[in-house]
């Protein structure tokens, strides 16, 4: 049974990887290039939903949770410029929305999957990511989190501006914020076009065993 579930498992696991090393590395003003990689792991998860349930969506999701945590691990023993790579708070914020997001994603997907192919997909994922969003940057970098890690300095994420550099005062990781997840937005709805691609296929795989 775990090599069926294997191209998830693997699939999954490259992605928080990829997310990992991709978010030290800006695009642009208020995005960085793991933006565009990780909400591909909610698509991971409701193709795991879809073709063999929610439990099996569960395991690639926990396979996925302990990556990120080995790689906040070592993120914290790498020393940047600032100090290092992973602080606590980040390794927490990154845990916790990562596990609460995907596992409201697979509840989601099960409650919606037997209507329309893509209300499942993209109702679970659009909620899935505005919690991810919405739990990593207010952890990471609200001074109501401060608590959680006295020591490490997000006064920088606290400074003022306008939002994205047009609308009112905020601080600044909330434009980070709405960023990344106006760019969720986006991926959910191209990452519609593989889900149907992918469930289609391995539905006529189905059809031609039986």
């Amino acid at each position: 049974m775990t090599r069926t579930y294997l191209p998830g498992i693997l699939a999954m696991a490259a992605i928080v990887v990829a997310s990992n090393i991709l978010v030290q590395f800006l695009f642009g003003k208020w995005l960085t290039w793991g933006a565009f990689t990780y909400p591909f792991a909610f698509l991971v998860t409701d193709l795991m939903n879809r073709i063999y349930g929610a439990s099996a969506a569960r395991r690639v999701i926990f396979v996925g949770f302990l990556v990120g945590v080995i790689c906040s691990l070592i993120g914290t023993q790498i020393q940047g410029e600032f100090g290092p790579l992973v602080t606590l708070r980040i390794a927490i914020a990154s845990g916790t929305a990562f596990l609460v997001a995907q596992l409201i994603d697979v509840s989601i997907f099960s409650a919606l999957k037997n209507g329309k192919w893509w209300r499942a997909p993209l109702a679970s994922s659009i909620v899935g990511s505005s919690l991810d969003t919405a739990l990593f940057f207010s952890i990471a970098f609200s001074t109501a989190f401060i608590f959680i890690e006295p020591s490490n300095d997000v006064s920088w994420a606290n400074e003022t501006l306008p939002l994205l550099g047009f609308g009112p005062v905020v601080p600044l990781w909330v434009s980070l914020a709405v960023a990344d997840w106006g760019v969720k937005l986006a991926l959910a709805l191209i990452a519609l076009v593989p889900f149907k691609a992918l469930v289609s296929r391995w539905l006529s795989n189905e059809t031609q065993t039986v």
